[in-house]
């Protein structure tokens, strides 16, 4: 059964992927299925959500169809699949599919899509491996729907991580690498290769030479800025030298498992500045923020928890600043998440860097 809440995500999707900008309130309230104004934080209603730039039509991908998804054809023998919010891809072959990611967001439409293609082209719908990305649930969630006789490709990293969730949503995989695996299927090769933690400790780049393209997830948010966190990574010196790995890649196209639209050389550029910028904007305030007025104010209670809150959100919003005002209208949504990415990037730059501000080492 569909929820009201499944056909207004749809609906929304289907006007925002044709649109150049954020509708207002009011206006998103009237492409939404009828009833939908329930299902809308009463907040919203009474005009407290912010507001915020409006998005470049460049950021936005293909509309999804009816049902919620879009298929579109990448090169050769290779798809992908989005929801808006989520992609996915699939190879097809002469002994069947081999899928990448099962995102729960796109779930049964996952093979809704596989079978809309093979069978247009007269080749197998029945999936042979799988593949993953990495272990999050958000990418790889709706991995049981392939049944129990898919063969499951993953690192060795992400084995360990899926034994220790115990997710029957997410089975195990039944063979995993260290460093990289070749799989041959029906004549037609994926190469998937492991440069090290960044976003997770079990990130593998994949990598489908016939088509030119590179799979990374969690990343590279083609047109986007980044999640917040700074893509929420573990690892963040290792997440931003990715950047530089992802281009010193063989590609053309590139997946990045999040969003409406496929990425290009150029949208992985464009990351990396703004993540330069980031980085220097954060080591230049915490160079300069004065922590005086932090010491006055909280220093005679005793709260030293209230003077770090106050220094480091002060730090985040004054490094978040110039970044804001440079990629508003290059990446979309810059002024959503830049203030949490400076939060993760001046943590990361303190502890990392060992730029540590106020709290460095006392003269």
């Amino acid at each position: 059964m569909t929820s009201s809440r499944d056909l207004n995500r749809r609906n929304f999707l289907r006007q925002a992927s044709t649109v150049a900008a954020v509708p207002a309130a009011a206006s998103l309230l009237a492409l939404n299925s009828p009833g939908a104004a329930h299902a809308v934080p009463k907040s919203a209603a009474t005009g407290t959500l912010p507001d915020y730039a409006p998005i470049p039509a460049s950021a936005f991908g293909p509309a999804v169809n009816q049902a919620g998804y879009y298929v579109g054809h990448v090169r050769g023998n290779l798809y992908w699949v989005t929801d808006g919010f989520y992609q996915a891809m699939f190879l097809t072959t002469t002994d069947g599919v081999v899928m990448v990611d099962a995102p729960p967001t796109i779930g049964r439409n996952l093979l809704r899509a596989i079978e809309e293609v093979t069978t247009a082209r007269n080749r197998p719908s029945r999936v042979t491996h799988l593949i993953y990305s990495h272990s999050h649930a958000d990418h790889i969630g709706a991995a049981s729907i392939f049944g129990r006789g898919v063969t499951r490709i993953a690192h060795s990293e992400t084995k360990r991580l899926l034994k220790s969730a115990r997710d029957n949503n997410r089975p195990l995989p039944t063979i995993t690498f260290s460093e990289s695996y070749d799989l041959r299927v029906g004549g037609e090769r994926l190469h998937l290769s492991y440069h090290g933690p960044n976003h997770s400790p079990d990130n593998i780049f994949i990598h489908v030479p016939s088509a030119a393209t590179l799979m990374v997830v969690d990343v590279i948010f083609p047109g986007w800025a980044p999640f917040k966190n700074l893509a929420e990574s573990q690892d963040i010196p290792a997440w931003i030298a990715t950047h530089d790995t992802v281009l010193a890649s063989p590609w053309q196209t590139l997946i990045g498992g999040h969003l409406g639209r496929l990425g290009t050389r150029a949208d992985v550029t464009l990351q990396r500045a703004y993540v330069h910028d980031l980085a220097i904007s954060t080591r230049d305030t915490l160079n300069t923020l004065d922590p005086t007025p932090f010491f006055t104010k909280y220093g005679p209670t005793g709260n030293a928890w209230a003077i770090f809150k106050s220094y480091l959100d002060t730090a985040a919003e004054q490094a978040a600043a110039p970044v804001i005002a440079k990629y508003t209208g290059q990446l979309a949504a810059a002024d959503v998440f830049t203030p949490a990415n400076a939060a993760t990037m001046v943590n990361s730059t303190r502890i990392d860097a060992g730029i540590l501000g106020p709290f460095g080492i006392h003269p």
